[in-house]
Formats: structure tokens, C-alpha cells, sequence
């Protein structure tokens, strides 16, 4: 029985959106209470949220809180849906391959996973008949049936899977409630939560197979794990795979070597090598950040390397230590040193040596300093994973009472530089971790003041708990490129803990000493990790201020090259980036190869160009289309798209190469 009589003993109350409320017994069905809200938005659920919490329709309630019934309109479904795919898909391989044993299969950002422990590794034919058999599974409609077991119980039933056994050990001594997922003949040690039955999973595929280690351990058997993805709706799912392939066309891996941007080599792992196009590249846009910092900031350098004191000052060695270059110390044979992975603590060493007034805040520091981060090789990916990188880092020390006018300064700034590679982002607030420094209470007060800040912005944001830096709450910014992607850039962070930690301080109004408080900021992230986003977003094709060669001059025969020269030495006198290609291969040759390494514009000088001055103007993308223009006008062009940093044409089209 389903109603509104005060909670008792045995009773839970749980709060619908709209204020009402069900008082219901403990271990009443998720589904009981939907249904007594409306047979309608029973039919069209997936799952219910319990305080934020989300379970499955099967699931017993055992809490008072908000309840909120999911349904395919709020994106938490996605996650339901996902799950469940990754239980069908364990259903499929155990009915072909029962050899396989199984480990886990969480939902993902953009899909899902499993883990398998199998003699050979999956075949892509093994893929292709995998995801026809969960089309069956699917076809079959079986319901998830739940079922809540003792450990005991629970080892009984997968006492031939050795992964799950493992996974069992960790609930001994614990009073959290083991729970198992049966879908027709497969039945699963998992949380949940599911959606109701198996055919909900209609708009899915399989994407590849990889090698994952048990765990994550390196040290563990590597197990086979299965990519995939799912949707509600085909559209979305269609929609997702074109930007796979998508993605695949903008590879910066592919396109870095491409057009000659970086390389790596087995020597410097996880460390690029940049040559002159790239070092051009990352230039440009160090440039253009000093141009917007010029006035407000003091760039400064500090050293690449310090003894451990520092790192226990900070708290990084104690929480990060495993992540860092150690250096071995000739006098005490100890690894005592530590190549820097972020810039914060040798910040506060320049601040603490000088005398700071209230009237110097904000004070703001900001470095392009060479960090180091010691991630595992089999970690390590392109740009975007790396092991030694440059940050666009800035430190902003100020008053408790500045926060908010800095906060809104500082993502300002942020989204205004974004916007001129034409990327956008969406902010997201991150909350106290599990693992992090410094009293509840100072978290209490970080978290209040940041939140504060980033509600007077007038900006909508998510809420991301438990994911905040170990030393402060921080705000995140999720950008988006031209194809959809979501990446995680910028970070302001608020943090009352390290000022504490190095005894900052400044003379008040009033004479004294006070303690400031201290925001970290970056906007590009890393500079590598962001260069690797702008290929991929421009697919290599960038606006005329960023691309490394702006104009390839093109004479159409050898007596033409002394003029063409000239032209080149013009552009250049512009401050254009022009190149003077006289090799001997021909002209439509050279065009292709121009086309190739995507550069804007190519200038053709025929004998009447020559005479008259002009250009035979080709842009980039625009196939055999060229225009007349006079050699001063085509650099009043080019230079005004430099100097505005115009995005015009710079963005290709999906089929363009």
C-alpha cells in the first residue's frame, strides 16, 4: 500500500518533483512507486533516481529522498541503456564462446564495455557474430530478473569464473548489499541498475576490441575488451558512427606527420618533437595568449627541478608521488628530487619572497614552463597523452573578497579565447574528492565562495561531486569541436590550502598580515593536448592566422622565379608566413602538393601576373577557382584575416580534404 500517511517505523518518504510525496515500506519495488504515480509513466520509464542516486525499476527502496523517475528524455538513461548493452553482450559471448570468462561491463562516456578473459583474442568475425547474437538476446525480450545473495551464495554461482570470485573478496566484511542480474540462461554479479527487459537494446554495435589489463594492473593477465555503443533512437546511433569516421579523417596523428607538425621518437617517449611548421604552430598561439595577457599578468620562469621538501610542503608528494620523474641524489642515495608536474609550488616560493600590499591583488602569474608527468607507456597516445607538455599556467593570488570579480574576469577570458578557434564549452563545477587536503571546514568555505562565484557569472553549469583538484573545488571547461566531441580544457580552482601550506601572506588595509587566497587557471590545458584537439577540429585545415604557411607562391615558369621572389619578399615584409615554390615539377604538381599540406592560399604568377602586378589567387578547398587580385590588395586580404583572426573558410566541410 502506496500513500501519504507520515513516515513510521518501517516507512520511507520519498519527494516527487512536484512537492508530493509516497510514504512507502522499506523494500517496496522502484516500480510500485512509479506505478502508483501513473500507469502512463510506468510504461515509459527506464529507472528512478533516489537523492541522486540511480536504480533500476526491480531495485528495493531502503531510503527517504527526492524521488525523480527516469525516463529516454533525461540523459541518465543513456547510462541505464549502456549497462544493460554490456550485459547482453556478455549474455552473446557466453553462448558462443563459453570458454570466455567474464569480468565487468560498465557504461562509458559514448558507450559501453566488457571485459573477457580468453585464450586468443577476438577476431573482428568474432565481433560481427557477437553483435548478432545480441540482436537475439534482444529479440528474446527477457526480462532482469535481480536478485539480492549472501557471499556465499554468490560464490556458488560463480564458482567457474575466477574474476568474479576476486571481485567477491572485496565485499567480505562489508554490510553492502551483493546483487545479481539474470537474463534468460546468463546470470551476472553487478549493481545494476538495467532497464526492464533485453529488447530495450535496439540501436547499438559493436566498435572493436582491445587488450585491457585485470584491473588495471599492468602487472595482471591482459583480458580481451569489447567496445561498443548504444542508443534510443537510430539516428543518434547513425549520427555517432559518422563521427567515428569522422574522427578517424581527423586523426592528429596521422595529420601531425602529414603536415610535417611534430614526430615522436622511442628515445623520448611520450615527448614530441616539434619541427619548424609545429614550432610555428604553438608559437602563433603562445603569441596570441601573451597578447591577451600583456597588460594584467607577470609572466615569469621558474626551475624544472626540486628536492622533495618542496613536493611534502605542497601535499603532491605524498598524493602524487607516483606520477613524477624522480632524480637520484649522488650525496644521499636517495631519490630526493622530482622533475615538476605542475607549476603551483614554485609559484608560491616567488610570491613568498617578496613583500606583497593589498593593493598589488590580484596578483597574477602566468608561465609556458616545460612539465613533466610520469604516465605508463601504455597510456600514452599522440599529443593527447603525453609525458612532457607545456601548460598556459597562471596563479592569481588575491583577497577572499575578490573571488567573484576574478571568477567572472577569468571565465570571460577563457570562453573569448576559445571562441576564436570557434570552439565552445560548457562549464561544469567540481566538488571535494575523497582523497584531498586540508579540513572539511576549508572545503566547506571553498566550495561555498567558487560556487557563489560561478552563480554570479549568470552561466548555466553541471555539477560534477567528488571530481574537484585534492587541494580545492574547481570549475571545468568542457569544450566542443566541430564534429561534436566533448574535451575537458580550461580549470579555474579555488584553493585556501596551499597559501596555508607555504604561510602566504599580505599587508592588509589595516596594516596587518593576511593570509590571500589562491586561484589556478589554465585555458589551453596542455599546449600539446590542445594542438591535438585544433588539428582534429580544423582537420588540419587552419584559419590563415594559425597555419603555419599562409601563402606558397607559384611561379609558372623558371624565368618567372626572380619576380616571384620579389612577391614573396612583399607578403613576407606583411608579416605573412609565404613560401617560394621553384621546383621543377609542374605547376599543377606543385598545386596538388599545396593542397596537400592544406595551405590557404596559393599565389600563381603567369607572364601577365608579372607584368601587371597581380596574383592568380587559388584558396584552399576551392578546387580549379582562382581570382585576379593586385599583389597590394591580396595583402591588404591576407593581412586583415591575420590581424582579426578570421575564421572565415577555415573549417572544411566533412568531405573536404
Amino acid at each position: 500500500m502506496i500513500d501519504a500517511t507520515p513516515e513510521g517505523a518501517g516507512m520511507i518518504t520519498l519527494v516527487l518533483p512536484d512537492g508530493a510525496t509516497r510514504v512507502v515500506p522499506v523494500g517496496t519495488l522502484a516500480h510500485e512507486v512509479v506505478g502508483s504515480i501513473g500507469k502512463g509513466l510506468l510504461k515509459a520509464s527506464i529507472a528512478v533516481a533516489v537523492d541522486g542516486e540511480v536504480v533500476d525499476l526491480s531495485t528495493p527502496l531502503r531510503k527517504s529522498g527526492k524521488f525523480v523517475v527516469i525516463t529516454e528524455k533525461d540523459p541518465r538513461s543513456l547510462d541505464v541503456l549502456r549497462h544493460s548493452g554490456a550485459h547482453i553482450l556478455a549474455t552473446a559471448v557466453r553462448r558462443l564462446r563459453p570458454d570466455a570468462k567474464i569480468g565487468f561491463g560498465p557504461a562509458i562516456e559514448d558507450g559501453f564495455y566488457y571485459d573477457f578473459e580468453v585464450k586468443q583474442p577476438f577476431t573482428p568475425e568474432d565481433l560481427e557474430a557477437f553483435e548478432a547474437e545480441m540482436r537475439k538476446v534482444a529479440a528474446e525480450k527477457y526480462p532482469f530478473v535481480r536478485e539480492e545473495v549472501s557471499q556465499a551464495e554468490a560464490k556458488k554461482r560463480f564458482v567457474d569464473d575466477p574474476l568474479k570470485l576476486e571481485r567477491l573478496q572485496d565485499f567480505e566484511g562489508s554490510d553492502e548489499v551483493i546483487s545479481t542480474y539474470t537474463d534468460g540462461p546468463f546470470t551476472d554479479l553487478c549493481k545494476g541498475p538495467h532497464v526492464p527487459d533485453t529488447s530495450y537494446l535496439k540501436h547499438f554495435k559493436l566498435l572493436h576490441a582491445a587488450g585491457a589489463y585485470w584491473r588495471g594492473d599492468e602487472r595482471r593477465q591482459m583480458l580481451q575488451r569489447i567496445y561498443a555503443t548504444a542508443f534510443f533512437k537510430q539516428e543518434d546511433l547513425d549520427a555517432y558512427l559518422h563521427r567515428i569516421e569522422e574522427s578517424k579523417r581527423r586523426d592528429h596523428r596521422v595529420l601531425g606527420k602529414a603536415l610535417d607538425l611534430f614526430m615522436f621518437h622511442p628515445y623520448s617517449p611520450g615527448a614530441a618533437f616539434w619541427t619548424e611548421n609545429g614550432t610555428t604552430l604553438i608559437n602563433t598561439i603562445n603569441e596570441f595568449l601573451r597578447e591577451l595577457q600583456r597588460d594584467d599578468y607577470k609572466e615569469i620562469m621558474t626551475p624544472l627541478l626540486y628536492n622533495k621538501a618542496l613536493w611534502e610542503i605542497s601535499g603532491h608528494w605524498g598524493v602524487y608521488k607516483d606520477n613524477m620523474f624522480l632524480v637520484h641524489d649522488k650525496e644521499t642515495g636517495e631519490n630526493d628530487f622530482a622533475l615538476k608536474p605542475m607549476n603551483c609550488p614554485s609559484h608560491h616560493l616567488l610570491f613568498a619572497s617578496k613583500k606583497h600590499s593589498y593593493r598589488e591583488l590580484p596578483l597574477r602569474y602566468n608561465t609556458y614552463d616545460v612539465l613533466h608527468r610520469n604516465e605508463i607507456s601504455g597510456a600514452l597516445s599522440g599529443l593527447t597523452r603525453v609525458r612532457q607538455f607545456r601548460q598556459d599556467d597562471c596563479h592569481v593570488y588575491l583577497m577572499e573578497s575578490q573571488i567573484a570579480e576574478e571568477v567572472q574576469r577569468l571565465t570571460k577570458f577563457i570562453l573569448g579565447y576559445y571562441a576564436t578557434f570557434g570552439l565552445t564549452a560548457t562549464l561544469k563545477f567540481a566538488t571535494r574528492p575523497a582523497e584531498r587536503v586540508g579540513t572539511d571546514e576549508m572545503w566547506d568555505t571553498a566550495e561555498n565562495a567558487l560556487r557563489k562565484a560561478l552563480e554570479a557569472t549568470g552561466l548555466p553549469y553541471q555539477l560534477k561531486e567528488g571530481d574537484g583538484a585534492f587541494y580545492g573545488p574547481k570549475i571545468d571547461f568542457d569544450v566542443m569541436d566541430s564534429i561534436g566531441r566533448h574535451w575537458q580544457l580550461g580549470t579555474i580552482q579555488l584553493d585556501y590550502s596551499q597559501p596555508e601550506r607555504f604561510d602566504l601572506s599580505y599587508t592588509g588595509e589595516d596594516n596587518h598580515a593576511h593570509r590571500p587566497v589562491l586561484i589556478h587557471r589554465a585555458v589551453s590545458g596542455s599546449f600539446e593536448r590542445f594542438i591535438a584537439i585544433l588539428i582534429e577540429h580544423f582537420a588540419g585545415a587552419f584559419p590563415v592566422w594559425l597555419s603555419p604557411e599562409q601563402v606558397r607562391v607559384l611561379p609558372i615558369a623558371d624565368d618567372l622565379a626572380e619576380h616571384a621572389a620579389t612577391v614573396t619578399a612583399a607578403l613576407r615584409g606583411a608579416g605573412i608566413r609565404a613560401h617560394l615554390d621553384t621546383r621543377s615539377e609542374t605547376l599543377n604538381y606543385r598545386i596538388r602538393d599545396a593542397e596537400t599540406m592544406k595551405v590557404p592560399y596559393m599565389a600563381v604568377i603567369g607572364k601577365r601576373e608579372a607584368e601587371a602586378n597581380t596574383l592568380a589567387v587559388r584558396e584552399r578547398g576551392a578546387g580549379k577557382k582562382q581570382e585576379v587580385v593586385a599583389l597590394d590588395a591580396f595583402i591588404a586580404r591576407v593581412t586583415n584575416e591575420i590581424r582579426t583572426r578570421s575564421l572565415s573558410a577555415a573549417v572544411p566541410t566533412e568531405s573536404s580534404e
